[in-house]
């Protein structure tokens, strides 16, 4: 078994695991693959979405990535992602509504924006080791 370290949750990696269907592990390579297409196109979004400050993108945008995160196990790039899903909704964890102003709303934003790339850069490292992977 790999070792998840605190990354990714290993339940939840397992579970994907017992999908392959051979030692190639060909369906959860792809997954990974996938992922890390789709994580690349996303960052960017997220940041070009910031720039614009525009809230309610950064908020679907964090949703998007926090469940495609969160299909992989990948839990501390997931919670960044709910994080900003949350903030461009304005809302917190429980939904209630932040009484933020939008520049307060913003500057969370860009701190969690930046630290999702710090986690998504983790995770692909883990990724690409786990699988072998091209970088």
């Amino acid at each position: 078994m790999p070792d998840y370290g605190d990354i990714v949750d290993g339940t939840i990696f397992d579970q994907l695991l017992e999908m392959d269907d051979d030692d190639n592990r060909e369906f959860s390579k792809g997954i990974a693959r996938d992922f890390i297409t789709q994580a690349e196109t996303t960052l960017t979004e997220l940041q070009e979405s910031l720039e614009k400050k525009d809230l309610e993108s950064l908020g679907r945008l964090g949703h998007f990535l926090k469940g495609s995160s969160a299909a992989l196990g990948l839990k501390k790039l997931r919670a960044t992602c709910e994080n900003i899903q949350n903030y461009g909704r304005k809302v917190d964890e429980g939904g209630k509504p932040l009484s933020l102003s939008n520049e307060d709303l913003l500057k969370k934003l860009d701190e969690l924006v930046k630290g999702s790339k710090v986690e998504y850069a983790e995770a692909k490292h883990w990724l690409v080791s786990m699988y072998k992977l091209e970088e």
